[in-house]
């Protein structure tokens, strides 16, 4: 009987080793996979600012017509019929030029986008087989003063959205939440829901390892080294972060506004904690400055602070009488 039992578990042992071999190779393929397309996307990429530069000189020509057509309308102080049609036929010419470069660089930051997803790609896939670039150390080494750097750099490179003309921001654009059937891929950054130490519930940056349809849960990780904690999440405890900054002269909607309540990560920490918006963003570039619930002060809120978008997003619960 005890001979049946080992040889059991000899066996479950070997079928787990078999699988994870597996999972390991299927990672190291996806790895050699996700370096080819990266390879492809930049070739691309730089064809694309080639056609930029190139789209850019040859419409140069027709401005500088433009403007000598004006002055010399100015030197001869009249519109004449011929001066009317020359004039609609450069504009005509210029709003094509215009439509035609917008739309190069419409499809080069498309092409900027799959770059990035690819990187995240094979950063999870790297994670999978072991293997770690050496500009991305294993979270286990990480130390708090990189953690911070990558999280600052996360949120200076979080791309904006940059709509067509009458085009609305996207869910995940700014203060847009996600829509209601919405799943966070695996590597998503999210705002995480966990029960502390002590018992008592708080908000974390976690990253999406996986999600369960059936259980409609996420496994998800601790983004801090000293946490390397995995938490398991009704889609309740999750929200997840932008995914585009919204431009505040385009698109002021899809901002949080003056004494909005919301969650925002605490500068230099890893958790996020209650706040009311102070001032939104002014231009693309700017940060939320927020006041952060803190009942050490006489009004119970912060000085203002300076918050990215990514890490700002809203908050269900009432607000604190």
């Amino acid at each position: 009987m005890a001979e049946a039992q080992s040889s059991e578990e000899e066996w479950d042992a070997l079928c787990d080793l078999s699988a994870m071999s597996l999972t390991i190779e299927k990672a190291k393929m996806a790895l050699v996979s996700a370096d080819t397309k990266i390879s492809e996307d930049l070739g691309e990429l730089h064809q694309l600012i080639k056609q930029t530069q190139e789209e850019r000189s040859r419409s140069e020509h027709n401005l500088v017509n433009i403007q000598k057509t004006h002055e010399r309308m100015q030197t001869e102080n009249k519109i004449s019929p011929y001066y009317r049609t020359k004039l609609r036929g450069l504009y005509s010419t210029a709003k094509a030029d215009a439509e035609a470069e917008c739309n190069i660089l419409r499809r080069s930051l498309d092409k900027i986008a799959e770059i990035k997803s690819s990187l995240e790609e094979r950063r999870i896939a790297a994670k999978m087989a072991g293997l770690y670039h050496d500009s991305e150390p294993p979270r286990k080494t990480m130390r708090r003063g990189v953690l911070m750097t990558l999280l600052q750099q996360s949120a200076m490179t979080l791309p904006l959205w940059i709509g067509k003309p009458g085009e609305k921001p996207p869910p995940l654009c700014g203060a847009i939440p996600a829509s209601s059937d919405y799943v966070a891929k695996p590597g998503d950054k999210v705002a995480a829901r966990v029960k502390a130490v002590d018992g008592d519930e708080q908000w974390i940056l976690a990253e999406v390892v996986s999600y369960s349809h059936t259980a409609n849960k996420y496994e998800v990780d601790d983004i801090d080294e000293e946490g390397k904690e995995r938490h398991t999440l009704s889609r309740r405890r999750i929200i997840p972060l932008p995914q585009w900054k919204a431009n505040p002269e385009t698109d002021p909607e899809a901002l949080f506004q003056k004494d909005q309540l919301v969650l925002a990560l605490y500068p230099q920490t890893t958790c996020f904690y209650r706040a009311l918006i102070h001032t939104p963003p002014q231009r693309p570039q700017d940060d939320y400055s927020v006041l952060f619930e803190d009942t050490s002060y006489a009004d119970g809120y912060s000085p203002p602070l300076n918050v990215a978008q990514r890490y700002v997003v809203a908050c269900k619960e009432p607000k604190k009488k």
